[in-house]
C-alpha cells in the first residue's frame, strides 16, 4: 500500500525540480536514417577546484599535441580518448569570486556565493534553448552523501532560467527514474507512477481555479506552482506518447536504486539515467554536480573515508584520495562517451555531435581567487572544437570567453557571455569566443 504523506513529499521535490524549466514539445530522436544531426552537450563540475596539475601532461608548458605524452595518473582512463581530449588552462574567474565555490557563477560567470540566487541564466540553460528541441531541454543531476541526496532529494546551486530563478538538480535516482520511465515500468513503479499522477492532475486542477480569488501579488506567485505542476503533467503525457520508443533505452533497476550500500552506488545509477535521457533522445543538455556545487560529497564506495570539507583542504597533485576521485570522474566521461559513440546519428554517432565539458565550480582548488580555471572539453561538437591538445592561454579571458565559444558553436552569434562592456574592460582582454579552441 502506496504511502500517501512520502508520496506527497516526493511529489513535491518533484515540482520544485521542475519550476524554471520550460518543457518542450519536440523529441530529438538518434536514427541512422535521418539526414539531421542534432548537437547535445553534458557539463560535469566536480567541487573542490581543479588542480591543473592533475590533468597537464608532465614538462607540458605550451600548446601542442597530445599524441606523444601521457595523461597524468588522475585523468588514465582518459588514455585511449586522447584524440578526442582538448585540455585547456589558464581561463579565469576572478569576477566570479568563488572562494569556496562559485555556485551558480560557475555556469554564470558572475559573482556567486553560498545563499545568493543567480543574477542571470547560466550556460547550459542558454545552450539547452540553442539545441534542438527535446522533450526535457535541460535535465540536472547531482551527487553527493547518502545523507544529503536523502534529506535534500532535490537541490539548486549550480544552473539557473534567469535572475532569481534557479534550475533543481535531480539526486535521488528512484524519483527521476518515476519521472522519466514510471510510465513504461510494471509493479510498484507502475503503481507509484500512476498514483502520483493523478493527484497532480487533480492539485492542477484545483490550483488553477483556486489561485484566481488570491490577491494579484499572490496569484502571480502561486501561478508558478500551477505552471510547475503543469510542467509535470506535460511531461509524463509526452513520454507516454513515446513509450515503445522509451523502452529500448530505460535503465534496469536493481539493488543500487533501492538498498544502495555506497553513495557511489547511487552515483553510477544517477549517471545511467543521465546517459539514458541523452540516448533516447529526452534530452540534449545534461549537468553533472559531483558534490552538487557544494564543499561536501562523499565517495566512500572508492575506499575513501574522509568527506566533505575536508577534501578541499588536500593537495589534489600526487595525493591518493584525490586520484581515485579524478579517475573515477574519467570513467564516468568514458562511460558516457562509449554510450553515445554505440548509437548510430547521421553519417557517423551521437558521439560525433557531443561535447563533453569538464570543470569545477571553483576554479583550481577549494580556497581560490578564481585566477586559474582548467577546463577539458571531450568530443567536437560535430567538428567546431580542436581535439587532441592542450591549449595554454595567458590567463586574460574569463570562462565567459569559453562560454561564449559554445554559443557560438551552437549557431548562436554571441560575443560576450553574461559580461557587460563595463566589466569586460576590467576582466577580459579580448571579445568573442576563443580562436585557439576553436577549428
Amino acid at each position: 500500500m502506496l504511502n500517501r504523506r512520502a508520496m506527497l513529499r516526493g511529489m513535491a521535490s518533484g515540482v520544485s525540480a521542475l519550476c524554471g524549466t520550460s518543457l518542450l514539445p519536440g523529441l530529438s530522436m538518434a536514427s541512422p536514417s535521418t539526414n539531421t544531426t542534432p548537437k547535445r552537450i553534458i557539463f560535469f563540475l566536480q567541487n573542490q577546484g581543479f588542480d591543473p596539475k592533475t590533468c597537464i601532461p608532465a614538462g607540458m608548458k605550451s600548446s601542442g599535441s597530445l599524441a606523444n605524452v601521457k595523461l597524468p595518473e588522475p585523468i588514465s582512463p582518459l588514455e585511449p580518448y586522447k584524440d578526442r581530449l582538448h585540455i585547456i588552462n589558464g581561463l579565469h574567474g576572478l569576477h566570479t569570486s568563488p572562494s569556496h565555490s562559485a555556485f551558480f557563477g560557475a555556469l554564470g560567470g558572475y559573482r556567486g556565493s553560498d545563499g545568493v540566487p543567480p543574477s542571470g541564466p547560466t550556460i547550459d540553460y542558454e545552450l539547452s534553448k540553442a539545441l534542438p528541441q527535446t522533450l526535457l531541454p535541460h535535465l540536472c543531476i547531482g551527487m553527493d552523501s547518502m545523507e544529503n541526496m536523502t534529506t535534500k532529494p532535490t537541490i539548486a546551486t549550480l544552473s539557473a532560467s534567469g535572475a532569481g530563478q534557479p534550475i533543481f538538480m535531480h539526486s535521488n535516482p528512484n524519483h527521476l527514474y518515476q519521472m522519466l520511465y514510471g510510465g513504461i515500468s510494471s509493479g510498484d513503479i507502475r503503481l507509484q507512477h500512476e498514483a502520483r499522477s493523478a493527484v497532480f492532475n487533480q492539485i492542477e486542477q484545483l490550483a488553477s481555479n483556486n489561485g484566481r480569488t488570491l490577491p494579484a501579488a499572490d496569484r502571480q506567485r502561486y501561478g508558478e506552482y500551477v505552471r510547475g505542476f503543469n510542467d509535470v503533467n506535460g511531461l509524463r503525457n509526452r513520454l507516454d506518447s513515446v513509450a515503445e520508443h522509451l523502452r529500448q533505452f530505460a535503465p534496469e533497476v536493481d539493488e543500487r536504486y533501492t538498498n544502495p550500500e555506497f553513495e557511489t552506488d547511487w552515483h553510477d545509477v544517477l549517471l545511467d539515467l543521465g546517459i539514458s535521457s541523452l540516448t533516447s533522445g529526452i534530452t540534449n543538455t545534461l549537468t553533472i554536480g559531483s558534490g552538487r556545487g557544494e564543499i561536501f560529497g562523499a565517495w566512500k564506495g572508492l575506499g575513501i573515508d574522509q568527506q566533505g570539507h575536508n577534501l578541499g583542504h588536500m593537495d589534489q597533485p600526487d595525493n591518493p584520495i584525490w586520484i581515485k576521485i579524478r579517475q573515477y570522474n574519467s570513467r564516468m566521461l568514458v562511460k558516457i562517451m562509449e554510450a553515445l559513440e554505440s548509437i548510430p546519428e547521421g553519417s557517423g554517432t551521437m558521439m560525433d555531435h557531443t561535447l563533453i565539458v569538464y570543470t569545477s565550480n571553483n576554479a583550481d582548488k577549494q580556497h581560490t581567487s578564481g585566477s586559474n580555471w582548467p577546463v577539458m572539453l571531450l568530443g567536437n561538437f560535430d567538428g567546431a572544437f580542436k581535439t587532441g591538445c592542450f591549449t595554454q592561454l595567458d590567463g586574460k579571458r574569463p570562462i565567459n570567453a569559453l562560454y561564449a565559444s559554445l554559443l557560438r558553436a551552437a549557431g548562436q552569434n554571441c560575443d560576450r557571455f553574461n559580461m557587460t562592456d563595463q566589466l569586460a574592460r576590467k576582466f577580459d582582454s579580448g571579445n568573442g569566443p576563443l580562436g585557439e579552441i576553436l577549428t
